[in-house]
């Protein structure tokens, strides 16, 4: 079992990278500080090395002061890779790995490549953040409440507050456990959902006016182009606040966003959404990217019109 083979690796090495991908969000960064508290507390040495910054709104977490975007000849025995479905999606920080680098894989995309020497996936997890807490079982690590805040901030986000699919009892029951660790879950939300600026909010309503659906309104779809990305705040995440209000959408199967690189133009991001008819990992795969079955991404090179135009071709040929 994959599981034992984890537990095996952590317990003959010494000292651990830890990285994700990139585009931080909550279960990575979650998963990534409370696998660095289980590793201390086996008494390794960890450092934590992703090519973004933390998000403003999870900097209220505790550890992401620790979190670095550049390594100082720092030798490790193991390079731990958490929620990342293929070593290209850990960005510049593949660049810092060896040829004989030793490479453990924590995962639950469906999409994962099993790119390392240990692959733990497991596609049926909520989070890799829930993985993250069998393994505190497992190995019989107690967790603290910091453990428990970025486990639970983990879950929450990548269940879309317990509102997709992927929630099953046993997600709550975890929750429910982190709980007790004092952890004060409107508070968790407020940091996460609800500290974002009126500057920010006027950005998102202008995004959020470029909606768009087929003429069936299975499909709803958002343009962002550079133009307007240059009016957001980096540190504000809006993708997510974009396909959420679109999955609020009556008769809305899949939502998609084509988003402009900032720095290239020719280089669209494309986040697909589904409410469960559609299987867009399949979509995001065939333009070379992957994820979830409900929830994909991938990045095509291009003009924004022909990506778009390609990209919804092929979501209706599989929704319809």
């Amino acid at each position: 079992m994959s599981l034992e083979k984890c537990v095996e690796c952590i317990r003959k090495n010494r000292s651990f990278l830890i990285t994700t991908h990139i585009n931080v969000e909550g279960d990575a960064l979650g998963s990534e500080l409370a696998f660095a508290g289980l590793l201390k507390a086996k008494g390794k040495k960890v450092f934590i090395l992703n090519q973004d910054k933390v998000p403003q709104e999870y900097s209220f977490l505790p550890g992401t002061k620790s979190v670095r975007t550049e390594l100082n000849n720092f030798n490790f025995d193991v390079a731990a890779i958490l929620d990342c479905s293929d070593l290209n999606r850990s960005g510049e920080i593949r660049k810092v790995f060896k040829k004989d680098t030793f490479i453990l894989n924590i995962d639950h995309h469906i999409s994962n490549s099993r790119f390392a020497q240990i692959n733990w996936v497991k596609p049926h997890a909520s989070s890799t953040a829930e993985m993250v807490y069998e393994l505190f079982k497992k190995m019989r690590v107690p967790l603290n409440k910091n453990d428990a805040m970025a486990l639970y901030a983990g879950i929450l986000t990548d269940t879309g507050s317990f509102r997709y699919s992927n929630t099953t009892y046993k997600t709550h029951a975890m929750a429910a456990e982190l709980l007790k660790h004092g952890i004060i879950p409107k508070e968790v939300y407020k940091h996460i959902y609800q500290s974002n600026t009126f500057e920010d909010m006027k950005v998102l309503a202008g995004m959020l006016s470029s909606a768009e659906r087929d003429k069936r309104g299975g499909l709803i779809w958002f343009t962002i182009p550079q133009k307007v990305l240059r009016q957001a705040n980096p540190h504000f995440d809006f993708t997510e606040h974009v396909l959420s209000f679109g999955r609020k959408i009556k008769g809305a199967e899949v939502v998609a966003l084509f988003k402009e690189n900032l720095g290239n133009k020719y280089q669209i991001k494309v986040n697909l959404r589904s409410q469960g008819k559609c299987d867009v990992n399949k979509i995001a795969k065939y333009f070379g990217g992957g994820g979830h079955r409900s929830a994909s991404a991938c990045t095509i090179n291009g003009r924004l019109a022909v990506v778009r135009r390609d990209v919804l071709s092929k979501i209706k040929e599989v929704l319809y």
